[in-house]
């Protein structure tokens, strides 16, 4: 606008002599309301300045004079105007103005005290609520901002934004049914909301509702189809719902789209695993590795590959690659003596050995500890206390300690984590070490439970159905114990050795008066070690049971779900590891009722062949 334009504004809003009056203050502020709205805030102003000439204290003016520094970035003086304006007349608005301000500012304590001034005065306003929680998010104050969120949306059900801000931090509270309370809201009034759409999407995922998961996706790829996160989204619905042929075509779509996109890579990659398709899933780690090198978590995928194919060599050394990735083993020290792993001489030497990942892993390489003492090294070990008594009486360990965040460990000059020891001795399927590490269990723990089994005129059936349920696999390694009742029709004595009962089960369990139940009374391993060896077999899924059943040397028949942990290697009904385990794996198919129709016949025919200990 040229400076006679806006003279011309002015004297639009300024009679000349022999006119009529002056404008009043509020018709200025009408006129600079309406070059405000026009785009013309030189004008507004200057309609502002003639209205607060006649009046001072006008309190409109000395608001739209705020606004306007607003607009202009000058927040100090929209500050002192909008404070001017409210000690006139503390409107709602002005209260917001100043409030809005003071946020943009970083001035936060200073704006939650307006906000909280306006809602003293209008407690019934959902507009001034929002403007708290966030506030209230800003600070960093996640739960008392969903508590004034919340409060927005008692008031007006449908607004908007509170629900979904409401919604992002219910999402982090991992309260993900409210959350997808909250998002349907933002649906309701906007069914093309891609950004509530996709998140609803992400909390039906962390509830395993995998089809609503899916069905979202599908809504939000239909509304962005260029989108290569949207595409990669429903590869991995349809992955959860193990349709991963189908998977597939959308992670490429997602790859013509943003090539080398290393998340869809990552994606792509397990849906080829779980086919499976061991050496395309291979290629597709090694393509991440050569975008990004130093990517931890595709080399250590690319690890779990070559070890399940018997890459012993590569595999190890890969696996390395565990300690680069930062969620994983959070508990495990960083200590300042030197790692070892196999290359450095250690006669003489004090080197402590660190429990690593689960139960079971701790088990079964616990073998090497003799080994490492045949090096004519002093190994001290430490491991969680459930595996204390079990693991203290191994050949060669000199000292055995609980783990706790607390712990002082004694003196030691070199340390390994006891799975990085396969790597420190070059391990090959040729070179596995035998199973039969772990001392017997004490004679009279054995008496003991062979006095609470009874007499033994039956085979003795030891029965785990589940794992840990927060293991990433854990939906395809364990069954419900319903999928296992068909056993119980066998001639045999049913012990279970089930820990972590899952609420459905133990309500079932408890109906089931062929199987007897101990579990109670199995304080840590060393305890069930002792039960086990009362056993004639064990048939478990896999879990830490299934190591401890097999190292002791019991008839070990293990239920594995079709893609396996890379440890049970491919293909195979037996485990180099273990040589009186028998595997039981699923067909494509990934249903646990056809194994268990197995392992019931194979059980069938043990239980005929039985012959009474007297």
């Amino acid at each position: 606008m040229s400076r006679s334009d806006r003279n011309k504004g002015a004297r639009s809003a300024t009679p000349g002599p022999g006119k009529a009056p002056p404008l009043s203050p509020a018709a200025l502020y009408e006129a600079a309301m309406l070059h405000l709205g026009g785009g013309r805030p030189l004008d507004a102003q200057m309609c502002c300045e003639q209205a607060l000439a006649a009046d001072p204290n006008h309190a409109d003016s000395l608001a739209l004079m705020g606004i306007i520094a607003l607009q202009t970035g000058q927040h100090d003086h929209a500050v002192a105007w909008f404070s001017r304006a409210i000690r006139q007349n503390p409107k709602i608005d002005y209260l917001t103005s100043l409030g809005f301000t003071l946020k943009q500012m970083g001035r936060l304590n200073d704006a939650l005290a307006v906000f909280d001034k306006a809602i003293q005065l209008k407690p019934d306003d959902a507009e001034l609520w929002k403007h708290m929680g966030a506030v209230l998010l800003a600070q960093d104050r996640g739960a008392e901002a969903l508590l004034s969120y919340q409060h927005a949306l008692a008031i007006n059900p449908v607004h908007r934004e509170a629900a979904f801000q409401s919604g992002l931090l219910l999402h982090g509270q991992q309260r993900y049914e409210e959350a997808i309370q909250a998002f349907t809201v933002c649906l309701t009034q906007q069914p093309d909301d891609l950004q509530s759409l996709q998140m609803r999407a992400r909390c039906a995922r962390e509830m395993k509702r995998y089809d609503d998961y899916l069905a979202d996706c599908q809504r939000a790829q239909a509304l962005a189809p260029t989108d290569p996160l949207v595409c990669n989204n429903l590869g991995d619905a349809l992955v959860r719902l193990r349709r991963n042929e189908e998977a597939l075509v959308w992670f490429d779509k997602a790859l013509a789209l943003r090539p080398g996109f290393v998340d869809v890579l990552h994606n792509k990659g397990f849906a080829l695993l779980q086919l499976p398709r061991f050496e395309a899933a291979a290629a597709v780690y090694r393509e991440i590795l050569a975008i990004d090198p130093d990517n931890a978590k595709a080399e250590w995928q690319l690890a779990h590959v070559e070890l399940q194919c018997g890459d012993y060599e590569a595999g190890w050394a890969h696996r390395e690659a565990r300690w680069r990735m930062p969620d994983f083993s959070p508990d495990y020290p960083r200590f300042a003596q030197p790692k070892w792993l196999g290359k450095e001489d250690i006669a003489g030497k004090t080197i402590l050995i660190e429990e690593d990942e689960g139960f079971g892993d701790n088990i079964q390489f616990a073998r090497y500890l003799p080994l490492v003492a045949a090096r004519g090294a002093k190994v001290i070990l430490v491991v969680r206390e459930p595996l204390r008594r079990l693991m203290a009486g191994i050949d060669g360990v000199s000292q055995c300690l609980a783990f706790t965040p607390d712990l002082q460990r004694p003196a030691f000059d070199r340390h390994c984590p006891i799975m990085s020891l396969p790597l420190a001795f070059g391990t090959t399927l040729a070179t596995i070490p035998p199973a039969s590490y772990l001392p017997p269990p004490p004679a009279d723990r054995i008496a003991a439970w062979e006095q609470r089994l009874g007499p033994h005129d039956r085979l003795r059936v030891g029965l785990v159905w589940s794992g840990n349920p927060h293991q990433a696999n854990d939906g395809n390694r364990s069954m419900p114990l319903s999928t296992l009742l068909p056993l119980l029709d066998v001639e045999a004595d049913f012990i279970s050795l089930q820990k972590e009962l899952r609420l459905a089960d133990k309500a079932l369990l408890a109906q089931q008066s062929g199987i007897r139940d101990f579990t109670a009374e199995l304080t840590d391993f060393a305890e069930t070690a002792a039960l086990m060896s009362c056993l004639d077999v064990v048939v478990t899924v896999c879990t830490s049971t299934a190591h401890l059943a097999a190292t002791l040397g019991r008839p070990t028949w293990i239920m594995l779900p079709h893609v396996a942990d890379w440890r049970w290697l491919r293909d195979r009904e037996d485990s180099p590891w273990y040589p009186s385990a028998r595997l039981f794996r699923q067909d494509a198919g990934c249903r646990f009722e056809p194994v268990v129709a197995r392992v019931r016949g194979e059980l069938a025919a043990k239980a005929a062949a039985f012959k009474p200990t007297p």
